[in-house]
């Protein structure tokens, strides 16, 4: 059992590092190929959490081999179950987290009818100012002209009520 243990410690820290170091390089040369292991699979069965519980068994199962009084099929149970417990570990601390984390700047000037803005170039009467709208974590700052016409101040709360020529059209945000 001990040469499982180590297979399986030296097998995940290899990959770990091939990953890690190669990853895009080789997924590239081999045209994608390994892009199915990430991609279409639930989160908990993502590589990094199976490679991470494959490592923490083969680890657990060595030091418990050499460590604990228990013969190998309880120290084979003890592994799973150590290995269980840094996959879950890792799953919730390092990959939903970082799922979340990945939220796409990506959007269209029309999705922007009807959110919130603030005024960070001062909109004069007839004329262009800037204005500050978050999108998810991040902001993004548009040319913005008045709607109605009438000049806006900095810091103004608008709500974008129309684009046209890759211009929002905003109009004072009264909140009642």
């Amino acid at each position: 059992m001990t040469e499982l243990y180590w297979g399986c410690l030296f097998g995940g820290i290899i990959f770990s590092f091939v990953t890690v170091i190669f990853g895009d390089l080789i997924g590239s040369m081999l045209g994608g190929v390994f892009d199915f292991m990430s991609s279409h699979a639930h989160a908990a069965f993502q590589p990094m959490t199976l490679v991470g519980g494959i490592t923490a068994f083969g680890g657990a199962g060595i030091l418990l081999t050499k460590y604990a009084a228990f013969g190998p099929p309880l120290v084979f149970a003890a592994s799973l179950i150590i290995a269980l417990l840094v996959s879950v570990v890792v799953f919730f601390v390092y990959i939903r987290p970082m799922e979340n984390a990945e939220n796409s700047l990506a959007f269209s000037i029309q999705e922007l009818t009807g959110k919130l803005g603030e005024i960070t170039i001062p909109i004069p009467h007839q004329g262009y100012g800037e204005v500050l709208i978050h999108l998810g974590a991040a902001g993004i700052y548009q040319i913005a002209a008045s709607f109605d016409g009438d000049e806006i101040e900095t810091g103004a709360r608008v709500v974008v009520v129309d684009v046209k020529e890759d211009v929002l059209l905003v109009s004072r945000f009264e909140n009642e």
